[in-house]
């Protein structure tokens, strides 16, 4: 199965963004891995328990120690700021500067690009390196 990779760019508050990603997500029964810097998974950890009053979407901070655990084997929402762990659910949000290493299990990457300069050089570079792997991309303008 191919991998299948979209980019949502220009996009005013990614963690925002992403928390209403997700929310959707959960709500469809879809299992994700989100992987960014640790100061922003707090600020997606914040946002999952506060967007949308009275809708808590259960997520864990997930590393290659606790992957295996039942608690994560539950948890619809994987958060981590390393490459994905063994067992990752099979959807990727990616908030990182980086593409993960391996795309091994991963059905679907969806990017977060923002409309920070910086983030959006990171942004086009991961393009390039996705459609140099062979991998077809699809772009969403926010």
């Amino acid at each position: 199965m191919t991998t299948r990779v979209e980019f949502h760019t220009g996009v005013a508050d990614a963690v925002d963004f992403a928390c209403r990603l997700l929310r959707k997500a959960c709500h469809q029964g879809v299992r994700v891995l989100v992987r960014a810097p640790g100061p922003v998974l707090g600020r997606v950890d914040r946002g999952l328990w506060t967007q949308v009053e009275r809708d808590f979407l259960p997520h864990l901070r997930v590393t290659t120690a606790n992957a295996a655990s039942s608690q994560a084997r539950r948890s619809p929402i994987w958060l981590t700021d390393g490459e994905p762990p063994p067992g990752s659910p099979p959807v990727l949000v990616n908030l990182g500067a980086e593409m993960p290493a391996s795309l091994d299990g991963l059905q679907r990457i969806i990017e977060i690009v923002s409309a920070e300069p910086a983030d959006a050089a990171a942004g086009r570079d991961r393009w390039k390196r996705y459609r140099a792997a062979g991998l077809t991309v699809q772009h969403h303008d926010a």
